[in-house]
């Protein structure tokens, strides 16, 4: 298992508790928070590999420092896995689009988390590993795999690592349709459970950001079959 520096941020004491040893019995290095400002003290010290972020905090709640961390260079690419007791859709939809990379509803197995743990890493850092390949451009898109960049129209793009990971994917082959399934086994990998409603939520995310940036309609439902990316790559 790789070694992750987990910044946990959860105010219940049992749970923080029990997440703490979890995790630290499992090789893993973990700061424990109890509210966002000690947090966020926290990553002015070091940066984790990995934020598990409880939902309901003192203070400032989870999805607002999710918002907050998004939108400053230094933190927005730290994967953020959502820790949570709101089960429903409209909650797990609300909580994907803050820009956190996974969802996971109380109570949960720390098997379970660990994997999407792992996953969650994985996609954040598989783009910097990423060697000899070359620049992607369709339209006034441009994706360096080097440096994680994407721009439209060379005005630098801000979005996740999943997003980033989804657009690199479908723009390696523009055109093409992908269903859900090859999206999930691509993208988030076979090894770890994700609803196919998670896809449609980070293809919402992601027109958004492109939309946002005078690029609406570059990423289009296929009804019945699934999603492609349109354009001509150069």
């Amino acid at each position: 298992m790789e070694k992750m520096n987990v910044l946990l941020v959860e105010d219940d004491e049992d749970i923080g508790e029990m997440l703490q040893l979890s995790l630290q019995s499992n090789g893993q290095t973990v700061t424990w928070c109890k509210d966002v400002m000690k947090a966020q003290d926290s990553l002015h010290d070091s940066i984790p590999d990995i934020i598990l972020l409880d939902w309901m905090l003192p203070g400032i709640n989870g999805p607002d420092w999710v918002r907050f961390l998004k939108n400053h260079e230094v933190n927005k690419r730290i994967p953020i896995i959502m820790l949570t007791a709101r089960s429903a859709e409209e909650d797990k939809i609300s909580g994907l689009e803050t820009g956190v990379d996974d969802y996971v509803t109380k109570p949960f197995s720390v098997r379970e988390l660990i994997a999407r743990m792992q996953a969650v890493v994985r996609r954040a850092g598989k783009p910097n590993t990423l060697v000899n390949e070359s620049t992607i451009t369709v339209g006034p898109l441009l994706i360096d795999p080097d440096s994680h960049r994407v721009a439209i129209n060379d005005v630098d793009i801000m979005m996740s690592p999943t997003e980033y990971k989804l657009l690199h994917y479908f723009a390696s082959n523009p055109n093409k349709v992908y269903s859900r399934n090859q999206l999930l086994d691509s993208v988030w990998g076979d090894n770890v459970y994700v609803e196919d409603r998670t896809v449609d939520v980070h293809i919402r995310r992601l027109r958004k950001i492109l939309d946002a940036h005078g690029c609406a309609g570059l990423v289009q439902t296929v009804r019945g079959f699934g999603y492609k990316l349109v354009g001509t790559k150069a």
